[in-house]
């Protein structure tokens, strides 16, 4: 029996693995789930709407080829208010179940800066009928970000600056340190709903002074220790 190459065992070709570069080098980082934290910044969980000393950390997901490195982010269709959220992203280069706080950091493989692009009326929409939240988060380019730099490089940020600007004026304004749920905690708790695995991503939350964007505008976006982003919307 002739043995078939594993292209030949699809039905269909297979698409590309979503992979973000690692920073200074050709090295690629193969992405496996992307999970956000919600409202993990006291202040943006005010301004929307919410208590942040009542809330236990909540997650919700992007695709993995939501994430764009190319410096454009192209507005979506179906939407008419489209606003940016600031936020660190987590790389894992390991994962499982039950992780202990005091082994989480051994899970990271590096850190970048990436914008959580949310088409806010569609996930308004779909908030007041119950719905899933996906419409409004996981579209195409819906996670503008940078190359990943290795903690090996970066360390791991507890603190220091996080914001952004639109067109030069600042709009989010916050401070690593002020995230509700750190990181190590944040690897645990997701660690005891999913099997965390080799790939995974979690974009850490966002400041409050999140808004609209508009074709044209340029944000551009820091986390102290990480780096700098920038993209243009078109």
């Amino acid at each position: 029996m002739k043995m078939r190459s594993v292209a030949e065992k699809y039905v269909i070709e297979p698409t590309e693995i979503p992979a973000i570069p690692v920073a200074g080098t050709d090295n690629m980082f193969p992405v496996h789930r992307v999970y956000c934290v919600g409202r993990n910044y006291a202040a943006h969980a005010v301004e929307m709407g919410h208590d942040p000393d009542k809330e236990p950390p909540f997650f919700f997901q992007k695709n993995p080829d939501n994430l764009d490195c190319s410096g454009m982010f192209s507005y979506p269709p179906a939407s008419k208010d489209v606003h940016y959220e600031i936020e660190m992203l987590v790389a894992l280069k390991s994962g499982g179940t039950g992780i202990a706080l005091d082994k989480a950091l051994d899970c990271i493989y590096g850190y970048g800066v990436a914008l959580d692009m949310t088409r806010r009326d569609l996930q308004g929409e779909a908030k007041k009928m119950g719905r899933p939240w996906e419409v409004g988060k996981a579209f195409e380019g819906a996670a503008p970000c940078t190359p990943i730099v290795p903690a090996t490089a970066s360390g791991h940020p507890t603190q220091g600056a996080v914001w952004l600007d639109v067109n030069g004026e600042r709009k989010q304004t916050g401070d690593l340190n002020q995230m509700i749920w750190k990181v190590p905690e944040m690897i645990s708790y997701l660690s005891g709903l999913f099997t965390l695995m080799p790939g995974d991503i979690i974009l850490s939350g966002t400041p409050s002074g999140v808004g609209p964007v508009n074709r044209g505008d340029v944000l551009t976006g820091h986390v102290a220790g990480v780096g700098d982003l920038e993209v243009h919307v078109v």
